[in-house]
């Protein structure tokens, strides 16, 4: 098997334990990395690395299995229902720790979309939902608009987001003319239709993308976009300003850079918080102030914490960004820092 490093001979066991076997990507996309000044970089994304079969971390650091509240269904925080519609993608990112929670070999989860309309319509906290997987674009706009069945009845929702890398992957996947009778659906239920981007990297927005979430807005839909903080691939602070206002120039919102999980088989992509955080004040003074729309995040188990800074006491201080418990959010709090530390249990207590 060719890898970034090199060929290396490796056993169908090795392969299976390391869910190599599900690597592939897109045509469009493999086009679009190969033929641009960033493929030593983007490479990195979608090829397989010697690195994957020693790299450290549990499957689930973020806490999903326990969050589990209906078949497909996550409820992590109070106005948030994550809805798991599908474990398939466009493609297979190799950092990627989704794959490791759905744990399935099937094409599609089995989510009781029933179950799950029946909970959320008796907890009206949650305010949004966010369809996601896998990508909920690799299903049909039929299958979408099924789900939808089940949402925009219930009127304490006021927005449904599609979290997709699909606009990365395979960009005309949102020329359906279907499409915007979806999303039609979703204002008429008057309830907000967002999709959440997730482009990492400048060189993944390509024309055929700008081109259709353009399109998209013209529709009435909302873009968002989060990135996540990926060692040789974007820790770089100008590589991500760059990225973060090509965004803002095409309408759609940066909101998350987080910090890489130390998820098992992807860990090597962690960046160090000391790293992190020199990266994302760098990004701040490249961008204008309106720009400035993002939060550097660690998506914990315990909830999303906002890295603030590495203070001159020698301590990193955060914030509570979401949290099971409302009185935290908004909290500020430190650790003493740890040099090479990526991660909040890597740092001690006190």
């Amino acid at each position: 098997m060719n890898f970034i490093e090199g060929t290396r001979d490796v056993s169908e066991g090795e392969l299976q334990a390391n869910g190599i076997t599900r690597y592939h990507v897109t045509n469009f996309y493999r086009e679009q990395i190969t033929n641009n000044v960033y493929y030593d970089q983007l490479k990195h994304i979608v090829e397989p690395s010697f690195e994957e079969f020693e790299s450290s971390g549990n499957l689930d650091t973020s806490g999903e299995h326990d969050n589990t509240v209906a078949p497909g269904l996550q409820h992590k925080y109070a106005q948030t229902g994550l809805l798991l519609v599908t474990d398939r993608c466009a493609s297979y990112c190799r950092y990627c720790f989704r794959k490791r929670i759905v744990g399935k070999n099937s094409n599609e989860i089995a989510t009781d979309f029933s179950r799950i309309a029946d909970y959320i319509d008796g907890h009206p906290e949650i305010t949004n939902v966010l369809l996601s997987g896998g990508d909920p674009f690799v299903l049909s706009t039929a299958k979408l608009d099924k789900i939808l069945d089940y949402l925009l009845p219930i009127s304490h929702l006021d927005s449904i987001r599609f979290g997709t890398k699909t606009v990365a992957y395979q960009p005309k996947r949102f020329e359906d003319p279907a499409l915007p009778a979806l999303f039609q659906r979703i204002h008429e239920a008057g309830k907000a239709a967002v999709i959440v981007t997730h482009f990492d990297h400048i060189g993944e927005i390509s024309a055929d993308a700008e081109r259709n979430i353009g399109s998209l807005r013209a529709h009435g839909v909302q873009f968002l976009n989060q990135s996540v903080l990926l060692a040789k691939v974007n820790d770089d602070s100008k590589i991500l300003a760059a990225t973060f206002a090509k965004c803002h120039q095409m309408g759609v919102h940066p909101y998350y850079l987080f910090q890489g999980r130390p998820v098992k088989g992807a860990s090597h992509f962690q960046v160090s918080l000391r790293r992190g955080i020199e990266i994302a004040r760098g990004i701040n003074q490249r961008l204008s102030g309106i720009q400035k729309t993002f939060k550097y995040i660690m998506s914990h188990y315990t909830g999303k914490i906002e890295i603030l800074d590495l203070g001159g006491d020698g301590r990193v201080y955060m914030r509570y960004h979401q949290n099971k418990t409302p009185e935290k959010i908004g909290k500020i709090f430190s650790r003493p820092h740890l040099e090479g530390a990526c991660w909040l249990d890597d740092l001690p207590e006190g």
